[in-house]
């Protein structure tokens, strides 16, 4: 009797792994709202994006809480927001990064039974506790910082002088300092060990695959048979490659018989860096990287999991970047503490159930340690508190930086329902709603008064 229930206890604990999801996660640098098609009308195809858009779900109100690099990564690693992280803005080369007293979603995923890679941008720190495989990867290739910290880059080399650029793989330096050659590879290379990743692992444990691309960040590069073809100069050739790099992937998961089994999730850290003119990509919404308007912290994503997302729709609903850790550790049957992330589990919300609600009451929205702007859950409204920005007014050309300005804007409130680009300024009209979001910004300020270090 005892013999048949471990055996019944055995094959049901079989299922119950079988039954968890892969994950994997595609996060793009820079990449603008409308690079990509169904989201805009690029002057370029990206025919393997559509497709994942068509089997999946495209989310047009996603948000990250700070439009820089090195912030918006670690909120989306660890569901905490900056402030708590202490992660804000892009992290140099030598700086301690995301201390290891905040965990991140590989290490609890691992923990849990899941086999973890990592290939592409980290941008979390270079020093040996922050790297990829302390950080809960099994495997990892790629580089630690951005791509343009390098000494090819003259304004970067002239602040830091000729610090090298590294490229790693599985814990050690590969390539001591890439060279421009190399940046043409960077893609393929992250898509070829992630493939290779992909098809190692079906059928056996769960995987978790982080697949960071460097680009479409500057300096651009992309590799010689996508030199010239989009039709729309070196940007739409650099997205031609990430769109080929997703069709690798779908490719992959299609016939290693786990594509049903296997949760994709595809988005960019923030919006685009306009200072590069014909280099950056094009949002409808305004400003850019580095602001906290939609241009800034809305970016596009699409989801596709068949065992639960209804292929080819459109989802509205209003999330942030710091829910998917915890939406997916719920997915992957891995328990959280309550504290353990500011963000939330909204798989009722993404699957667009009947009555789903969003668990939060605000979203708070920050530039370097400044909170700036405070939303409301449903993402119908948004707070600008007074603060400065970076504003283009002469984008640069074929690489080279243009110039900014900086205004300042006073205390805004805008409807994002009907005016997405933040142009008309209710606040005397609803002052209720301006003090509520007001008085959130306040406690979240005081709250993490003592994490600014």
């Amino acid at each position: 009797m005892k013999q048949i229930f471990f055996i019944t206890l055995l094959a049901f604990l079989n299922l119950q792994a079988k039954e968890r999801p892969n994950i994997v996660m595609i996060f793009l640098d820079d990449a603008a709202y409308s690079d990509f098609r169904p989201f805009g009308n690029p002057p370029y195809a990206t025919p393997h994006v559509e497709r994942l858009a068509a089997e999946g779900v495209r989310y047009t109100r996603f948000h990250v809480p700070q439009a820089v690099c090195s912030a918006s990564r670690a909120a989306l690693l660890t569901g905490r927001y900056p402030h708590r992280n202490r992660v804000v803005n892009a992290i140099a080369p030598g700086r301690r990064g995301l201390s290891p007293e905040h965990p991140i979603i590989a290490e609890s995923l691992q923990k849990h039974g899941y086999v973890t890679a990592h290939f592409g941008k980290w941008h979390l720190g270079d020093t040996p506790d922050t790297r990829p495989m302390a950080r809960g990867f099994d495997q990892h290739a790629g580089l630690l910082v951005s791509n343009d910290m390098w000494r090819f880059n003259l304004v970067w080399k002239k602040e830091h002088g000729d610090v090298l650029l590294p490229y790693w793989e599985d814990g050690g330096i590969k390539i001591a300092d890439i060279s421009p050659d190399d940046q043409k590879n960077l893609t393929y290379w992250a898509t070829e060990r992630a493939t290779r990743f992909i098809r190692s692992q079906a059928g056996k444990k769960p995987f978790f695959l982080y697949l960071a691309h460097s680009m479409p960040h500057v300096p651009l590069y992309c590799r010689d048979e996508f030199k010239g073809k989009s039709g729309a100069g070196l940007y739409g050739d650099v997205i031609g490659e990430i769109d080929w790099s997703v069709g690798e992937i779908m490719t992959a998961l299609r016939e290693s018989g786990v594509e049903r089994d296997t949760i994709v999730v595809f988005t960019s850290d923030n919006g685009p860096w306009d200072e590069f003119g014909n280099h950056a990509g094009k949002t409808p919404f305004r400003e850019h990287k580095a602001t906290s308007f939609e241009g800034g912290i809305r970016s596009a994503l699409t989801v596709k999991y068949p065992r639960e997302l209804k292929a080819g729709t459109v989802n509205d609903r209003t999330f942030g970047s710091i829910d998917l850790y915890p939406t997916l550790a719920a997915l992957a049957q891995v328990p959280l503490q309550e504290n353990d992330t500011d963000g939330k589990n909204v798989w009722p919300l993404m699957r667009d159930d009947e009555g789903a609600k969003n668990p939060h009451r605000h979203y708070y929205i920050s530039t370097g340690w400044n909170l700036e702007a405070v939303m409301s859950s449903d993402g119908q409204w948004k707070l600008h508190l007074p603060h400065g920005y970076r504003n283009v007014i002469r984008p640069g050309k074929d690489g080279s930086r243009g110039a900014t300005q900086t205004l300042m804007i006073e205390e805004s409130l805008f409807n994002l329902f009907d005016d997405p680009i933040e142009q008309k300024n209710l606040i005397t009209r609803h002052p209720e709603i301006a003090m509520e979001l007001r008085d959130a910004g306040a406690n979240y300020v005081k709250k993490f008064a003592q994490t600014k270090k």
